[in-house]
């Protein structure tokens, strides 16, 4: 069990607060003020912190671990990086190329690339770059999708404070201050899986779409994902209009296949993001896609300006080389999803063995557990779930020692040094974790 007194973390927070904004890095690293959490060690699948409380984590730092934390493979390429090459430069090397070539290989609909240094610089380059290409202005983004933190794409369906009985679509709203009513302009929101909804999109503002940026499997929204008709709708409509398909595939790119969510669809995209897992938890992202498209980052007067002091640094390219490696020629995303698989087998167990009405989203290597009878096809879908049922039953995982975060729209993410997890000792801190959230309602 956690402790109760937390004598470290309450010095560092204390501490914190003098220096940071709510006395965090990342607003949604401020869990409160008695459990905002401040880790002293990661190695493999597990996180330990200040107070020498160990935790087995699922929640991996929103997903860019993939191999395990502090994995040698990885960690080893950057160290003789920073030790045979040097940081930065400012210049070229083999490198980018060597990394673009690798993500070519497991990836068909990548023919050119450039490389960012995080999940959001690569959705403004990708953006930009299909405006760039089109001449138009419009972007299609779906709900429950997360593009980054741009104030563009800061814009969301409040679900939360919608009425899901009424007939009445929920209302478009900033993330918060900061966000300038005018960045919506050339946004707009429609729900995953409505055919009728994207028709009436394009035949309103057809003329202008630059393209439709979406999430196949959404990565802040449970993994609800796509159906297959849907996505090959998506593309059939950005062909037949003259706009580009972009897939955000920040989190399940090198995650839930070699080739990302387009393997497992075989639709493919105009221009694909990358970041997370393509570098074991180094800073590292990327966007890429159709030569032609690509291209378009030029000198030439209407070419698109794309760059970064840091882009494409050594420390990045190397651990991105080691890992897309390792994930090449290896069987690990296989025993990802085993693992993933027997999880969700023994959740399901425990569930079904407790009344609870369940059913799990997306693929095994990062799933979304759902309370209620079916899998929710849109993020409007979810707000007929038992969020609240699962939120208690996390927090009651979490103070068993299974790392989380409390909210039904994150999904748990499977890494390979899970394959090491007592599968029977985490059965039996879920049937507890469900009992005791039962009996607290």
């Amino acid at each position: 069990m956690t402790k109760k007194n937390k004598p470290n973390s309450k010095a560092l927070f204390k501490r914190a607060v003098d220096n940071m904004p709510l006395g965090v890095a990342d607003s949604y690293r401020y869990w409160g003020e008695e459990n905002t959490v401040f880790l002293s060690s990661m190695k493999g699948c597990t996180i330990t912190d200040c107070d020498e409380q160990t935790f087995i984590d699922f929640r991996l730092a929103y997903g860019p671990i993939i191999l395990g934390y502090r994995d040698e493979r990885v960690d080893n390429a950057v160290i003789n990086a920073i030790t045979q090459i040097g940081v930065i430069s400012g210049f070229s090397t083999g490198l980018d190329s060597d990394v673009v070539e690798l993500v070519k290989s497991l990836c068909p609909n990548i023919d050119k690339m450039r490389f960012a240094n995080s999940g959001t610089e690569a959705v403004i380059g990708a953006v930009r770059t299909a405006r760039g290409f089109t001449q138009r202005n419009k972007i299609v983004v779906v709900e429950g999708g997360f593009h980054g933190l741009h104030d563009e794409v800061m814009w969301k369906s409040d679900v939360d404070n919608w009425d899901a009985n009424s007939q009445k679509s929920p209302e478009i709203v900033p993330f918060g201050g900061g966000i300038p009513a005018s960045t919506r302009e050339h946004q707009v929101s429609v729900p995953l899986n409505d055919f009728a909804a994207i028709d009436a999109v394009f035949s309103e503002h057809g003329d202008d779409i630059a393209a439709i940026l979406i999430e196949p499997i959404m990565g802040n929204c449970g993994s609800i994902a796509s159906t297959q008709a849907y996505m090959q709708k998506l593309r059939d409509v950005c062909d037949n209009n003259g706009s580009l398909l972009i897939m955000d595939e920040v989190k399940t790119g090198f995650r839930v296949a070699k080739g990302g969510a387009q393997a497992l669809y075989g639709i493919y995209a105009d221009l694909t993001t990358y970041a997370k897992a393509m570098g074991n938890g180094y800073p590292i992202a990327a966007f890429g896609g159709r030569a032609e498209v690509m291209d378009t980052i030029s000198f030439a007067k209407d070419g698109v300006t794309h760059g970064g002091t840091y882009t494409a640094n050594m420390v990045a390219l190397s651990a991105a080389k080691a890992t897309l490696t390792v994930l090449k020629e290896t069987d690990a995303l296989e025993t990802i999803a085993s693992v993933g698989k027997d999880i969700q087998e023994l959740l399901s167990r425990v569930f079904t063995k407790l009344g609870i009405e369940h059913c799990f989203a997306g693929p095994d290597a990062m799933f979304g557990v759902h309370f209620g009878s079916k899998v929710p096809q849109n993020y409007r879908d979810w707000k007929q779930t038992n969020s609240d049922l699962y939120t208690q039953f996390a927090l009651n995982l979490i103070d068993s020692g299974v790392m989380l975060e409390p909210d039904s729209r994150e999904p748990w993410f499977i890494c390979q040094a899970h394959q090491t997890v007592d599968l029977k000792w985490l059965e039996q801190v879920a049937e507890q974790a469900m009992t005791d959230a039962i009996n607290t309602q």
